[in-house]
């Protein structure tokens, strides 16, 4: 296989991406289920917790399929969607809308993906504690980069989104 001018293979492709590095180091420490555990602490922004409600709250996917992918989340451990009570299942629903309008409001997506994957066969990284994702969507959000390079591009920081729609969520509760 012929060398670029940097002794890389010419096929390599590189992303850098010096955020992921987090994600890394931690992967492989056991610390607890994040759903449980980020809704205690008090620092909403860091753990990027953009509103909480009575019985579940929304949180920015910190490894986003796309800008301003948001989760559904109750409070309660369950990965049982027949576990939760009518009030749970109330307010999850109230908050994925909220989290439609709030993401329409700031972001203008042209669509979403609104899901949850139950168990580890149907794709759930967190299969102990269940949660819905809301993902905006644009055309054309899939361009050549996931195609031709494998490669999926977010265009803008968890910190930007996390004021803008937790502003969104405030002025929605006034």
């Amino acid at each position: 296989m012929a060398g670029s001018t940097d002794g890389r293979p010419e096929n390599r492709r590189i992303l850098w991406a010096p955020w992921r590095i987090e994600y890394i180091e931690n992967a492989d420490k056991p610390s607890g289920c994040i759903f449980c555990l980020k809704p205690r602490e008090k620092d909403d922004r860091s753990n990027l917790i953009v509103f909480r409600g009575e019985s579940a709250f929304v949180i920015l996917n910190r490894y986003p399929y796309n800008s301003g992918h948001v989760m559904v989340v109750p409070l309660r451990h369950t990965a049982d969607l027949s576990a939760l009570g009518p009030e749970e299942k109330i307010e999850l629903l109230d908050l994925l809308v909220a989290s439609q309008r709030a993401l329409t409001g700031v972001m203008r997506p042209q669509g979403f993906n609104v899901g949850m994957n139950l168990g580890r066969p149907a794709g759930a990284g967190i299969e102990d504690h269940l949660h819905f994702h809301v993902v905006p969507r644009w055309n054309g959000d899939t361009n050549f980069m996931p195609v031709l390079g494998d490669t999926k591009v977010v265009s803008e920081g968890l910190d930007q989104t996390w004021a803008k729609l937790s502003e969104a969520f405030k002025k929605q509760k006034k």
